[in-house]
């Protein structure tokens, strides 16, 4: 198909050079005549205008051609529809599963609610009437073109040793800027008084993380009090902790990944090298201030008393240091300017050929067959109330269509091609214990995708096993399957396309692994809130446990199986920033289309080569 596509476009590039040659020599035949009939034309303008003409004629059928390249579409796709419909057999492990997510979707919105409280009522009064900055969320809606932005681990920073930080103090996420989509890292001051914890320079590595993986532009609402020193053993010293985020800041610069800084607050301390480091600052008058040490530190060391504006506000980093490019005289001038900034950058993004109604029509179309609101019942409240996982694809894929690859081979994994938003991908789904043919079956699906260049989206269940080997046969099929699921494990980390993890059930064990878990670097990771997430299943530790003399069985078993249960929550698991988030059932298919229209941006990047190294600051 490859070959075919480039015969046909070598047999039209012939073509217009045939109209080319045919159409130069009748030019010259007619101003030659023109030139013999008029003597004021000198042999020498008659070739320039020859010359001229053929080359301005050049260009308009390279355009030509060009714009005939961009209407190029995507294959057309004749996927077998899966109709999949509820049936009266499943109703009593749907209703079971139903009430179950109800559940954490009540715990879901118990959560939110905190998350979007910040600091608390006190902490937003003084951030806004006595500072007077805008809230977080008002600082995005100035940012962003609209408030469909796709939020990276909201819940990050709950039920820490060390308390609750409500989104771990910042808000991370992906939203379109002049219609680019953008990473932004978004400081919130209410919480903590913008102090950086753990946790805060966790998720802020993580989107930096995100920028990288998928070469996205970064901007940064800088608004912090720095470390929290109580805990900077767990700050600053190691290679994945504070120091981090600078040096991700220069492998990005060096990367031609754009990065925008707003100074809408305090900036001190090492908080101060993120504006100084990115590309291109703005600062706030009398809002936004940077210095290493603050006022406070200067008396105890000098004497001397100065006020935060004169030792590094705005007007001072603009004028005098040249630490700032853009000085703005309010918070609303400054993502003017940001956003105008980012319109600067060198991207091409294709054009809309279709109008309003019909691309409602064709979204309308490409709808699932079944509503997504049915995956509430299909999220399974544990392993034995697992259903089908093509259910679960006849709701996610566009049309309810699914190719699927091996069918009859290794059936509990099922692997297959579909779309979600019009992009197509490569799907890899539990449907069962991950066996030897269906690990083998995975490595060959995934190579696949790899060698097209077809993202991948892995649909997480992890069955539970039992670790006893009770016979020779039993112990040579295990060693069967665990070089199997090696070449899973390999290909899944080899593969150079992008990669999507959703956790719609259990994960657990090295099944988990093969199923490209966090360890793996999936460019999302998702989970529902039904999701299990620990070494091991609830209720199936017994089988592992080694007991000294005098210890009680039943007792350490209890005790283990309680402490999974706690722990293998996806509230605990996204708390603790194992994941990109909690996204409901019904709001997957949304999720997906967005990480992939992210994903895909990239193409659109007209420089993406770094050949020297480029002075950015004085």
């Amino acid at each position: 198909m490859i070959a075919n596509g480039q015969q046909i476009e070598q047999r039209t590039r012939n073509e217009y050079g045939k109209l080319f040659t045919v159409y130069v020599f009748a030019l010259v035949v007619l101003l030659t005549v023109e030139f013999l009939a008029a003597e004021q034309t000198t042999p020498v303008d008659m070739y320039r205008s020859i010359a001229s003409m053929a080359v301005q004629h050049q260009r308009c059928s390279l355009q030509h051609m060009s714009t005939a390249a961009k209407r190029k579409r995507a294959l057309r796709s004749a996927f077998p529809v899966l109709e999949l419909p509820l049936q009266d057999i499943h109703k009593h492990v749907y209703e079971a599963n139903l009430r179950n997510s109800n559940k954490c979707h009540n715990k879901y919105m118990e959560l939110n609610e905190k998350v979007t409280k910040g600091g608390g009522d006190n902490a937003v009064a003084r951030h806004t009437q006595r500072n007077k900055k805008l809230l977080v969320k008002d600082r995005l809606r100035l940012l962003l073109d609209d408030e469909d932005y796709l939020e990276l681990s909201r819940f990050a920073g709950l039920g820490l040793p060390y308390g609750d930080i409500p989104s771990a103090g910042c808000l991370t996420g992906v939203g379109r800027i002049n219609g680019l989509w953008c990473v932004f890292i978004a400081n919130d001051a209410t919480v903590k008084g913008g102090t950086a914890y753990p946790i805060t320079v966790k998720k802020q590595l993580r989107a930096q993380e995100v920028a990288i993986q998928n070469r996205l532009p970064c901007v940064y609402l800088v608004d912090s009090g720095g470390a929290f020193l109580p805990l900077q053993s767990e700050i600053f010293p190691d290679k994945n902790q504070g120091g981090r985020i600078f040096y991700n800041e220069a492998i990005m610069s060096a990367m031609k990944i754009p990065q925008v800084s707003v100074v809408c607050g305090s900036c001190t301390a090492g908080g101060a090298y993120i504006p100084t480091m990115a590309e291109e600052t703005v600062m706030v008058h009398r809002i936004g201030t940077m210095f290493l040490g603050g006022p406070p530190l200067v008396k105890a060391a000098t004497g001397e008393e100065v006020t935060p504006e004169d030792l590094g506000g705005a007007r001072l980093h603009a004028e005098v240091s040249g630490c700032v490019d853009h000085f703005a005289r309010e918070e609303k001038e400054a993502f003017e300017y940001t956003r105008n900034i980012i319109s600067t950058l060198n991207f091409t993004l294709p054009e809309e050929e279709e109008d309003e109604e019909t691309l409602k029509k064709r979204k309308e179309d490409d709808s699932p067959l079944y509503s997504t609101e049915e995956l509430l019942g299909l999220a399974p409240k544990s392993y034995n109330y697992t259903l089908d996982v093509k259910m679960v694809i006849s709701r996610l894929s566009d049309g309810s269509r699914f190719q699927e690859f091996k069918a009859l081979f290794g059936s509990t994994l099922v692997t297959g091609f579909a779309k979600i938003h019009g992009n197509l991908v490569g799907i890899v789904a539990n449907n069962g214990e991950l066996s030897y043919q269906a690990a083998l079956k995975g490595s060959h699906f995934v190579q696949l995708c790899d060698q097209r260049d077809v993202p991948l989206v892995f649909l997480q269940n992890t069955a539970p096993s039992d670790p006893r080997t009770l016979s020779a046969a039993q112990a040579e099929l295990n060693s069967n399957r665990l070089k199997a699921q090696g070449s899973m494990m390999s290909a899944v980390a080899c593969a150079s396309v992008p990669k999507i993890t959703v956790v719609i059930g259990g994960c657990h064990g090295a099944d988990s692994y093969a199923m490209c878990g966090r360890s793996f670097e999936p460019n999302f990771l998702f989970l529902w809130p039904n999701a299990r997430v620990s070494v091991t299943a609830p209720g199936q530790v017994g089988p592992l446990l080694q007991l000294e003399d005098g210890e009680d069985r039943n007792e350490t078993e209890h005790s283990l199986n309680r402490m999974l249960e706690e722990e293998s929550s996806a509230f605990f698991s996204s708390g603790r920033l194992w994941d990109d988030g909690v996204v409901l059932p019904q709001d997957t298919r949304k999720v997906l289309g967005d990480c992939l229209d992210i994903i895909k941006q990239q193409q659109f990047q007209l420089s993406t080569e770094k050949h020297r190294l480029v002075l950015l600051r004085i």
